[in-house]
């Protein structure tokens, strides 16, 4: 029954936005929107593709997927899209009939696509708007995943030892992950003087000689987490251990204030005040903040002229960071306030208490 809920929801997301827009169809060729409409459905072969390798249709009566004769088969078998009321039309994988397909389907009138497609008109920032606000179902697999991301980061970084290579570690992790059908989509890790030098620092095989950072975009069922742990091996520099509390601090402040129908650009403002607020007032020009996450890495990333505004259940994941630090764990936002959806496991931990909110953080994990 909630498996009906929740398609019965997105079809009247979608049919709405048909009507709001005048469309005959919408396309959904996007990967993740696959993902969202099909309740979890995997629509790919490489891992890292952004479009599918087959195409749904939503008309204001029916729904379609049109798939060549290769990728079929699964579709119906294992991604059940025949028991979700989708009308499977083949093609030879040899024939390029997609466009000719879909033309008949659609028949006359505009056609809404959320990538480009002959003769349609792209709406790919409207329709991911429809997947914003997560449903119950989506909230429950979200913080299945999350627990299970969290557990294996941290588990990961609990049996590192010093000098092994990033590149080993992050391959510990994927072990991990992989488990449980996780994808790894994103990965960074950084040994040493590497951490303060690069914000987006992919793996190598230097070795860890003291301090380790991992962090990980991992997905299931199309929704995505994002997180990062540290290690350090020895007692903590006090005043690198002041710093991290400092980027805690600013990450807890940003998330105290993700609340339904706020503008996003405001809890960015908040968390530039917090910077400020910690004695380093120019840190976070040096990367982005972080942004809205969901079926996508960041759906988009916030900055001060961002217009949208925060919905009830979106998905949040912010990533403050100081030089040599940073902070990092997904969220949903309530009108209760944030829900953690990754968090410390199995690490040391921090408490912190914002406007009222309290809230337990992962701490650098020291290895003596």
């Amino acid at each position: 029954m909630a498996l009906a809920d929740e398609i019965k929801e997105k079809e009247e997301r979608v049919r709405e936005f048909l009507k709001a827009k005048g469309l005959k169809a919408l396309l959904l060729k996007r990967q993740a929107n696959f993902c969202w409409m099909t309740c979890g459905g995997l629509n790919l072969v490489g891992i890292a593709t952004e479009m599918g390798v087959t195409s749904l249709l939503i008309t204001e009566g029916s729904k379609f997927l049109i798939s060549n004769n290769i990728e079929a088969p699964r579709m119906i078998e294992e991604e059940n899209v025949e028991k979700q009321s989708f009308i499977v039309k083949t093609f030879p994988w040899h024939e390029d009939q997609e466009a000719s397909i879909i033309k008949e389907l659609a028949g006359e009138g505009t056609l809404g696509s959320d990538a480009p497609f002959p003769n349609a008109q792209v709406f790919a920032e409207d329709v991911a708007k429809l997947r914003y606000s997560l449903t119950p179902e989506e909230q429950e697999r979200y913080r299945w995943l999350g627990k299970k991301v969290s557990n294996a980061l941290e588990k990961t970084m609990m049996k590192t030892k010093k000098g092994e290579k990033e590149s080993a570690v992050v391959g510990r992790l994927c072990k991990e992950l992989w488990k449980d059908r996780i994808d790894p989509i994103a990965l960074m890790s950084a040994a040493d003087e590497r951490i303060s030098k690069f914000r987006h620092p992919i793996p190598t095989e230097k070795r860890v000689e003291k301090y380790l950072m991992v962090s990980v975009n991992a997905r299931k069922w199309g929704l995505i987490v994002s997180l990062t742990r540290f290690v350090y091996f020895g007692k903590l520099p006090e005043e690198l251990r002041e710093k991290y509390e400092a980027n805690v601090f600013i990450d807890c402040i940003m998330m105290a204030h993700t609340r339904p129908g706020i503008p996003a650009s405001e809890v960015l403002q908040k968390g530039i005040d917090a910077y400020r607020e910690k004695g380093y007032p120019e840190e976070w020009k040096l990367h982005h903040q972080g942004g809205s996450i969901g079926y996508t890495g960041r759906d988009y990333r916030v900055h001060l002229k961002t217009p949208d505004l925060i919905q009830e259940n979106q998905a949040f994941t912010w990533n403050p960071s100081l030089t040599g630090t940073k902070s990092e764990d997904t969220i949903l936002a309530t009108s209760k306030g944030p829900e953690m959806i990754t968090r410390p496991i199995l690490y040391p931990t921090l408490s912190i208490e914002v406007g009222g909110i309290s809230f337990t953080r992962p701490n650098i994990l020291e290895k003596i």
